[in-house]
């Protein structure tokens, strides 16, 4: 009875364990979606230039065909970005032919980096309303290799443009809508390491500098839920524990069914 009570204890415990894990992931502002509000209307047309957005929030902006236009948003360590843009094109009566659109992100150091999924390139023909493209990215992780191509915490640039279409309509008006969303990848993507600086622009310069009158571009751009390096934090912790924690309980549990109920009854008593 003593053994089956430990044992009960040991699967309450995971059970509870596993409740809490659930909870946490939950709770975590990534996982859900913030409710939407009224973003920026406009774009930048450069990396330098680029508009701020925050996760979550939809922006939009009024161009013309064959502009490039750029947003830029912040992503933490653990979160896997997914960016999604809409362009509404003119009516077709005003077009002559099919125009070709692209959707590309870059980090904070400006490498592009590549689409785990999406549609990232998409062919509008004449007739077509409006286009959707998306690209879901990797993992941002809390640290890489120099060598590496892995995604950091810090800024994202989107760019948003035409690579293709008749030379009569460049020059047409087009509305860009643009969001970008994470969802938490959980610990099994979690590092024992992490940058000292996000990759945002300027936070070097204004670090070594420290002169009131530097430019504050870098601080327009938002910071994830938290603050920056919020992705210590993850289920692997939790695990952890209740591995430790199972692990005790079936030591105990072990050792109840191993040594018996006492002393044998033919062993004569010490004197």
């Amino acid at each position: 009875m003593r053994t089956a009570h430990v044992l009960t204890t040991a699967l309450l415990a995971a059970a509870a364990l596993s409740g809490t894990a659930g909870a946490a992931v939950a709770d975590d502002p990534s996982a859900s979606p913030g409710e939407s509000t009224a973003g920026p209307t406009e774009a930048g047309t450069t990396f330098r230039t680029a508009t701020a957005i925050e996760q979550g929030v939809p922006a939009t902006a009024d161009a013309a065909a064959g502009d490039y236009l750029y947003w830029v948003f912040p992503a933490d360590a653990g979160q896997r970005a997914t960016v999604k843009a809409k362009v509404r094109l003119p009516e077709a009566a005003g077009r002559h032919g099919t125009s070709t659109w692209r959707l590309d992100v870059y980090d904070g150091l400006r490498r592009r980096q590549a689409c785990m999924y999406g549609m990232q390139t998409r062919a509008a023909a004449k007739d077509t309303t409006s286009v959707e493209l998306s690209c879901t990215l990797r993992t941002v992780r809390s640290w890489a290799e120099p060598w590496s191509n892995d995604p950091l915490p810090g800024s994202y640039y989107v760019r948003l443009t035409v690579v293709d279409l008749p030379e009569e309509d460049l020059g047409q008006p087009v509305r860009a809508e643009v969001e970008a969303r994470s969802a938490d990848a959980g610990g099994a993507h979690a590092g024992d390491g992490s940058l000292s600086t996000p990759l945002v622009p300027g936070a070097t310069a204004r670090a070594a500098e420290d002169d009131e009158n530097a430019p504050k571009q870098a601080a327009a751009f938002a910071e994830p839920d938290g603050g920056w390096a919020s992705g210590w934090w993850s289920d692997r912790w939790i695990w952890t524990v209740a591995g430790g924690l199972l692990g005790a309980l079936a030591g105990i549990a072990g050792y109840s069914l191993t040594r018996g109920s006492g002393r044998p009854a033919r062993v004569p008593q010490g004197s």
